[in-house]
């Protein structure tokens, strides 16, 4: 497995990493399975959250005799600090660990979340206090946006950056990526294969580290998963003539009903937050977490329903995509 320094962290992490989110839809026997099989093939970076139910417990369960050969991430939403206190130490515990060590902002979406987590009293003095005391090493922010993350990591309180990136989500190339290149910011690719979209995951993971960034974190919850991206992660990441024909003909079928998450279908008039619904969407479908896309979509203030039909969402979609036609078949799913 390749190794590439996540930035002025100093770390030396796996190029492929390991994403914490598909193991809690499968038992503890069998995410253990997958995690010592990945930590046999050289991952030694995982990556988890507070919001991914049980994976947090799971993984600290299984990593105990890895910890020293593991490089483990997590994050919060937390905006305030006391909430991000709260939040540290419950993963501690639930990590069984005295230390975490890369802490991130999870889903910094706008710039109200940004405002709010940077301000006296905010998630990132939490962070701050929690690196100075050794409960964490070093802190990073994750998020959809590139322009918010931008605005995130030119504060200079950042080691690294957690963003989309996979053929057909690549928005963090004109900016965020050299940006974080030049202020030596580790750079980790999340959703690397479109949220399950894509089939040809070794073309796909080939791209994204042939694009610079730093380490990947596809999920996994099969041992097969594991060593497929492995062998990715080993070989060289130039794309052959075959494998760019594939996924140009994946993208080709993905253009009409992909949602980028670029969010300028936002403000609704009725509130809806399209975006979110669409990724809640893909977990429904995508990732199996039926249950889990259900419970989030419940509480939101605006449902589908809340649709007039009135349209302005798909004129200001810069990808010409059916908004309304994919907020019913969402719908469809999310109200089961």
């Amino acid at each position: 497995m390749q190794l590439r320094r996540l930035g002025k962290t100093g770390l030396q992490v796996s190029v492929i990493g390991f994403g914490g989110i598909p193991i809690q839809r499968v038992s503890y026997n069998q995410a253990a399975k997958v995690v010592e099989a990945a930590v046999a093939g050289g991952i030694n970076f995982i990556d988890t959250a507070r919001a991914y139910t049980d994976s947090e417990s799971k993984l600290g369960d299984i990593i105990g005799d890895y910890r020293n050969k593991l490089i483990i991430a997590t994050k919060s939403m937390a905006r305030s600090k006391q909430d991000m206190i709260r939040d540290i130490d419950i993963s501690l515990k639930e990590l069984k660990t005295d230390f975490i060590d890369l802490y991130q902002l999870h889903n910094v979406k706008d710039e109200g979340s940004l405002e709010k987590v940077l301000a006296p009293g905010g998630a990132l003095e939490a962070l701050q206090d929690a690196k100075n005391c050794g409960k964490l090493r070093f802190i990073g922010v994750t998020g959809h946006i590139p322009d918010i993350l931008v605005k995130a990591i030119r504060t200079g309180c950042f080691d690294t950056v957690q963003v989309p990136f996979n053929p057909v989500e690549t928005a963090a190339l004109d900016e965020l990526l050299p940006l974080a290149c030049e202020m030596n910011i580790g750079t980790i690719a999340m959703k690397p294969f479109a949220g399950g979209a894509f089939k040809n995951k070794a073309a796909c993971l080939k791209f994204i580290l042939n694009n610079g960034l730093t380490t990947t974190i596809p999920g996994m919850d099969e041992v097969s998963q594991v060593a497929e991206n492995i062998t990715a992660g080993q070989a060289d990441f130039i794309l052959s003539g075959e494998e760019k024909n594939l996924l140009a003909e994946e993208m080709e079928l993905l253009g009409r009903k992909f949602c980028r998450r670029c969010e300028y279908c936002q403000p609704c008039p009725r509130g809806i937050d399209i975006p979110t619904i669409f990724l809640l969407e893909a977990y429904w479908t995508r990732y199996g977490l039926k249950k889990w896309a259900v419970e989030r979509y419940q509480p939101m203030p605006a449902k589908i329903s809340d649709c007039i039909d009135c349209g302005e969402c798909e004129e200001k979609c810069p990808y010409s995509l059916p908004i309304r036609e994919m907020l019913k078949e969402a719908g469809f799913h999310l109200k089961k």
